[in-house]
Order: structure tokens, then sequence, then C-alpha cells
């Protein structure tokens, strides 16, 4: 399907939810996983989420008080900015927020990521390695050898420090090391309801650089 038809197809489907659902809420994601939002999908089934194309979006709600398709709706296009979503849904705003507040998921940081903690591995037997895996921790940077079949760490070795942009040696190691770093977590922004309403909700944390760059994910957005 060329783009023009499926943009037009997709801001259908947008306006149709508009008259479906009682809400909408604008969302932001710190530190993007697309199987994360998956996750979150499959629990909010009777529910829609849109991620990923900010224009589309806008144009089906329109982008001013002269063409919004409802009351206020121009608003939400306002807040559509960056790695911004909508969630079309039912329930009531205290169950949405209540749920969000609630929900959050480690995963493993990424290049780029920030070091929330510092990790140290000391010089010693690294068990949890099979001897196979010798060489490929060594080219990671680990000052590492072999042992009568046993990896060993020949001194003590900083693997970040707190503060640190990861890199992607340092990303994998803490990967290797069972070692999560990052939330998923979803901020919520604002609601609008049918009524032609609209608010601004308290954000309790600012917008996280680290979603910065992230892969946008359209093969999912009318989920």
């Amino acid at each position: 399907m060329h783009n023009t038809e499926t943009d037009r197809w997709e801001s259908e489907n947008i306006r149709e939810c508009v008259d479906q659902y009682a809400r909408i809420f604008t969302f932001s994601v710190e530190n993007m996983r697309n199987s994360k939002l998956k996750e979150v999908r499959n629990v909010w089934k009777h529910s829609r989420f849109f991620f990923g194309k900010n224009k589309v979006m806008s144009v089906a709600l329109g982008r001013g008080q002269e063409d919004e398709y409802r009351e206020n709706l121009h608003r939400v296009s306002q807040r559509l900015r960056g790695q911004t979503g909508m969630f079309f849904t039912n329930k009531t705003k205290e169950e949405v927020v209540e749920w969000f507040s609630q929900y959050q998921l480690k995963d493993f940081a990424r290049s780029g990521n920030t070091a929330i903690h510092t990790v140290v591995l000391f010089e010693g037997p690294l068990p949890q390695f099979s001897h196979s895996m010798e060489p490929q921790l060594r080219q990671l940077g680990l000052p590492t050898k072999l042992e009568r079949g046993e990896i060993n760490l020949i001194s003590d070795h900083t693997v970040c420090t707190a503060g640190d942009v990861l890199t992607p040696e340092q990303a994998r190691i803490l990967k290797l090391l069972d070692t999560p770093m990052v939330n998923f977590h979803i901020t919520l922004d604002s609601v609008w309801s049918n009524d032609g309403t609209f608010e601004l909700l308290e954000r309790k944390d600012n917008p996280s650089p680290q979603n910065e760059g992230i892969e946008e994910e359209d093969e999912d957005e009318n989920d």
C-alpha cells in the first residue's frame, strides 16, 4: 500500500477511535523497548495504542481549532512531539493513572544509556561463564585468562562507574553479567475526554534524554 494511502487509512482509523473511546491519553516512553510496549498492549487489549507517526496523528486530530475533529483535539496534537504516543481507552482517568504510575520493568542498558551505579568485578574466577567465552570477554575489555578450563579475572576491573555514558562494550558486559541498568516506563502527559475537556497531567519525572535516537515502531501502531 502506498504511503499516502496508508496514512489516509491510519488517519481514518484514529478518528474512528476518537468516536469509539471515551478518553485519549498522550504518553512518552522511558528506555523504549518494542517488546515491552507489546506487553503493555497485551494487558490493555480493550484499548488502542498509536505510536511513531506524530504528523499523521496530528493531521487526524486536527492541528488547530479550525480543523480539529472534535473540540479541543488540537491540544492533543500539540502534545505529539518527539517520542510520544496516544492511548485510547474507556477506562477512567483514575484507573489509567494508577496502573501506569506503578508499571516499571527493569531492562538491560544499551550503548548511550547512563550507568545508574558502579559495577566492579574483583580478581578471581568467573564461574558464571563457560570457558569458551573467554576470548569474547577479553575482546570486550575484561582482563581475563583461562586457568584449568576456568575463566579468571587477573585483576580487579571496573565495568562502569555511576554517571558513565555506556559504551557498546560496557552495555554488553552488563548484559552478560545479568545486571539491569534501566527501567522501561510509560509516563502519561495529558488526557482528553469526549466531553471536550483537556487536562495536562502532573509529571513526576522529566523526559529522559536516553530516549533520543531510539527506533520508532510503525508496524504495531494499530494494535
